[in-house]
């Protein structure tokens, strides 16, 4: 029988706590849980007013590897839900609002990814996004070269933007928007992208063509998406070892010269976080949010 454990009142039984996820380096349930509970106060924010898209691996990277967009069977009545658009119809998806509900959901074993814009607004996008995945033998190296092309052009058009690794390959930039629809701020992005191609044929591309992308870095403009979904801000991933789609300065994406300065584990989210804050928080401030030309 699986343990109940009481966070902030609400009662959890979370199961198979010694089962090794990881086996490259034998992370377990427990330390999965564990991770999510220490990294709360700067994950939650990120995900509150956002439905949550799962990508499960219960069985860890190795095994089944599925996304689940619905409310899943069994989810408790006191985790929050909301009906969300799609194409073939309206949905209800959870929404991840508290501790007790972040447990339940880490219990799942998934990694997050959410939309561009919240639920009280899906007409509206608050974020833009760019996922920056190399095609080998380009490295999240390329990735940071781009990155810098893209930092100044948006902070052209008046828009901050931020960092933070993809925990996989890659990385992404996201920055704070206001007043444009997700269509307007896909167009947008795509331009930008097309622009980065231009500025670097060498080294950027923005077509999704698989048989361009070896040695060069896809601007992935087309997260931006109102139907699309992306890794949230320190999630753990389903990779080999219990990488995190960590936030990154840019004097670390600066200064990157190796795939290796750039690749954070569970557990290197804590002191980071200690020494630096949340590296996105301007994300959440309203009122830094840039509007598109």
């Amino acid at each position: 029988m699986a343990p109940i454990t009481e966070v902030e009142g609400r009662r959890l039984a979370l199961s198979n706590l010694e089962k090794v996820l990881y086996p490259a380096d034998g992370f377990t349930k427990g330390e999965v849980l564990h991770y999510y509970a220490t990294v709360a106060d700067v994950l939650l924010p990120h995900l509150r007013d956002r439905a949550v898209s799962f990508l499960r691996y219960p069985d860890g990277p190795d095994g089944q590897v599925f996304f689940t967009k619905n409310v899943p069977p069994g989810t408790p009545d006191w985790v929050t839900t909301a009906e969300v658009p799609r194409v073939e119809g309206p949905s209800r998806m959870v929404l991840v609002q508290d501790l007790p509900s972040l447990m339940w959901a880490a219990n799942q074993v998934a990694e997050f990814h959410t939309h561009q814009w919240l639920v009280g607004t899906p007409d509206e996008a608050d974020r833009i996004v760019f996922d920056l995945d190399p095609g080998a033998p380009a490295s999240i190296v390329q990735c940071c070269e781009v990155a810098l092309w893209l930092r100044e052009r948006l902070a052209r058009d008046g828009i901050e933007v931020y960092g933070k690794t993809s925990g996989s390959k890659g990385l992404h930039l996201l920055a704070a928007v206001r007043g444009a629809s997700s269509e307007r701020v896909s167009e947008y992005a795509k331009e930008l992208a097309v622009e980065a191609e231009k500025a670097m044929p060498r080294l950027a591309l923005h077509r999704m063509t698989r048989s361009l992308r070896p040695g060069k870095v896809f601007v992935d403009w087309s997260q931006n998406a109102a139907r699309k979904t992306t890794a949230a801000p320190y999630t753990l991933r389903a990779r080999a070892e219990p990488t995190v789609s960590a936030p990154v300065t840019w004097e670390e994406i600066e200064e990157c010269r190796a795939p290796g300065r750039l690749d954070f584990h569970a557990r290197d989210i804590a002191p980071r976080v200690q020494d630096f804050g949340d590296l996105l928080a301007p994300l959440l401030d309203g009122g830094r949010a840039g509007e598109l030309p």
